[in-house]
């Protein structure tokens, strides 16, 4: 079958496969996921919007596409490229398939491409522009596109909620005010477990309307892009810190730390995957970590503010967890509510109630 879609990058390279998902033209930043299974909550994680993502894993769309395994409901990932792509799923959960899903919500894939010559590529060069697009496309055509298209910087307000919902448990015994940056939906449903009406607002929710919702807690959640984006959100936790318990996630990591006056840096090609090993350095314990991101805090930068390192990435020591006592603030860079994915890092949440518990003892 001669190849209908090529993928061409900024820096001149092709690659030749076949389209699946939506047909249109895309232009997104380029990264890779080293999981294994997971491939429907990563075409649903808000995190991935305007970026194409290359499954190190050959075979994608195997079990098809389940109803209660979803990130977010309407999903925003720019593309998705894979080496063998299944159409024909075997699993007795499965009601589409991942092509299906993709041309729904406009999302273009490409397989039969060599992935691992691509991921070495992403590896060694670094995340860049990218362009999915006709195999009938000349190269000097995809470059001018990609030298004129400029990936947007308004993520986070695309994938954010528009307006509050609450989400109750069973046996209701706190209330956490989860500010919406990009939030995987079972964030929700791990704080649901434990207790937690979980009272989700937009990213841009002042600091004064969270408080009038008299909440036990604040949880900052992932999201995608630079978090100095989102400088409205780091003003409010700039308000917010100290009044009240609060733990944050991934961009919420981030946006902590940019609260007490750390700095960020985008990393050469990120963390995404499902076996990231990080270090507790209060238990000296390894954690095999889920990761997401692109930006990571700087390590000198935290020195001069009131947070404490609490766990590292072993694999290339950046800081992968912070926190204030005084304030009652912890947060880490990794997912541990991932699924499917590491349980390793459940206790996080835990840690989170025990804060919670507290402060209501201390009302």
């Amino acid at each position: 079958m001669e190849y209908n879609r090529k993928l061409i990058l900024e820096d001149g390279q092709e690659y030749y496969g076949y389209g699946f998902g939506a047909t249109e033209d895309k232009v997104c930043e380029i990264v890779f996921n080293t999981s294994m299974v997971g491939y429907q909550e990563i075409l649903s994680d808000p995190s991935y919007t305007y970026q194409a993502v290359v499954m190190t894993y050959p075979l994608i769309g195997n079990y098809g596409m389940a109803d209660d395994d979803y990130e977010t409901k309407t999903p925003t990932i720019g593309a998705m490229i894979v080496r063998e792509y299944n159409d024909e799923p075997s699993s007795f959960r499965s009601t589409a398939t991942l092509s299906e899903v993709m041309k729904k919500y406009g999302i273009a894939g490409i397989h039969g491409i060599d992935t691992r010559r691509l991921n070495r590529s992403i590896r060694d060069l670094g995340s860049r522009k990218s362009l999915l697009t006709s195999a009938e496309t000349p190269l000097n055509k995809g470059l001018e596109i990609l030298k004129a298209t400029e990936i947007p910087k308004d993520a986070v307000s695309k994938v954010s909620c528009k307006e509050i919902w609450v989400s109750h448990a069973e046996k209701e015994k706190y209330h956490v005010v989860a500010i919406d940056c990009g939030m995987k939906l079972n964030i929700v449903r791990s704080l649901n477990n434990r207790g937690c009406k979980v009272t989700v607002v937009p990213w841009n929710t002042k600091a004064s309307d969270i408080e009038a919702l008299k909440p036990d807690g604040i949880f900052i959640s992932n999201g995608p892009g630079d978090p100095t984006d989102v400088g409205e959100v780091i003003e409010t936790i700039k308000t917010l810190k100290g009044k009240y318990p609060i733990f944050g996630i991934c961009l919420g990591h981030q946006i902590i730390s940019l609260a007490y006056g750390a700095k960020t840096y985008k990393l050469k090609f990120g963390h995404r995957g499902g076996n990231h090993p990080v270090r507790n350095l209060e238990t000296n314990k390894i954690e095999i970590t889920s990761q997401n991101h692109s930006y990571a805090v700087d390590t000198d930068s935290l020195k001069n503010t009131d947070l404490e390192v609490t766990h590292i990435n072993i694999l290339d020591g950046t800081v992968e967890g912070v926190k204030c006592d005084k304030d009652k603030i912890f947060s880490v860079q990794y997912h541990p509510e991932s699924a499917p994915g590491p349980q390793d890092s459940a206790y996080l949440f835990d840690m989170f109630l025990t804060l919670l518990e507290g402060e209501k003892s201390n009302a």
